[in-house]
């Protein structure tokens, strides 16, 4: 529990507040922008308006659950309750159901998991907090098949998800640990593995040796519609792990030199191998989520990047 005594001196008077045991995983600001802010003279999160009214509470209440580290504190409990059973979180659709699934695991510093729910089995991206909530609200919308993880770092509860739910894990074998030693399915190689028909595991080595970023393509997303049917096609999801993100809520596409556990070279020249593959969304553990207005306006952002991570080599 966050603890009132070790409030951050930055925070705004009132009854919500962050605590210094905050780790600047920025999931808080990312849900509730309108009452989280960041302290950049403590590289910490803190409150900057306390919240008004009935959503901004509920907003700051699903920022508390989710918080990896339980550095949000607050004596107003209306909203909690709600907010413990409100993730996993739509945050696309309808053509293809994405949600983030909150309950941020410390194992995993805080890192974003995503659920991917699809016809054939839905896959779980990344370990979060094998909370009782979480898992009870997976269960209602179809279980989980498969259990991606993207690299050694955000495993969290993997096991529990595997005991609960049955699901196949997902790892690249030079990731492979004493954690992980028994995962079902280990990826080898560099090249890019179809899982199903509709799911491309794309290795990227950098960040960790065995980083893996997933690619969803939908039916009907390569193709696009037909020329007398101009609604918008499918779009196309690359699940990054800690290869790449967005900077900030208006930034381009970012890597981080400092971030980046096992070789700079490599994590550039997997960028570049992201080049052969088109997508519109790039949704991370760590850093922002973002959707380009276009596959190509990603292409162009992720050519700016390629382009700064040789200059920084």
């Amino acid at each position: 529990m966050a603890r009132p005594a070790d409030r951050i001196p930055q925070n705004a008077p009132g009854d919500w507040f962050v605590d210094r045991s905050c780790i600047d995983c920025d999931l808080c600001r990312q849900i509730a922008p309108e009452v989280f802010g960041r302290a950049d003279d403590a590289d910490q999160s803190f409150v900057h308006h306390q919240p008004e009214g009935d959503e901004a509470r509920r907003r700051a209440a699903m920022a508390l659950v989710t918080c990896p580290t339980s550095s949000i504190g607050t004596s107003d409990r209306r909203g909690v309750q709600a907010a413990a059973t409100a993730f996993p979180e739509r945050i696309a659709g309808p053509a293809v159901d994405v949600y983030f699934c909150g309950y941020a695991s410390a194992d995993s510093y805080g890192a974003s998991s995503y659920l991917l729910r699809r016809p054939d089995g839905n896959v779980l991206i990344d370990s979060p907090r094998a909370a009782r909530p979480l898992l009870r609200r997976l269960a209602e919308l179809g279980g989980v098949r498969w259990m991606f993880l993207t690299h050694q770092d955000d495993i969290a509860d993997h096991e529990v998800f595997r005991r609960e739910f049955g699901c196949d894990r997902v790892i690249h074998e030079r990731d492979v640990g004493g954690a992980t030693r028994d995962v079902e399915v280990k990826l080898s190689g560099d090249a890019p593995t179809p899982l199903a028909h509709d799911l491309l595991a794309i290795p990227v080595p950098g960040h960790t040796r065995g980083s893996v970023a997933l690619l969803h393509v939908p039916p009907g997303a390569e193709a696009g519609p037909p020329a007398e049917a101009p609604q918008r096609r499918p779009e196309r999801y690359l699940f990054t792990g800690d290869h790449v993100w967005r900077a900030g809520s208006s930034g381009g596409l970012h890597a981080s030199r400092d971030v980046c556990w096992y070789s700079w070279a490599e994590q550039t020249r997997s960028m570049e191998r992201l080049l052969a593959h088109r997508f519109d969304w790039v949704l991370p553990g760590h850093g922002r989520r973002w959707q380009a207005p276009s596959s190509d306006a990603m292409r162009a952002e992720l050519e700016a990047l390629i382009a700064r991570m040789r200059a920084a080599a």
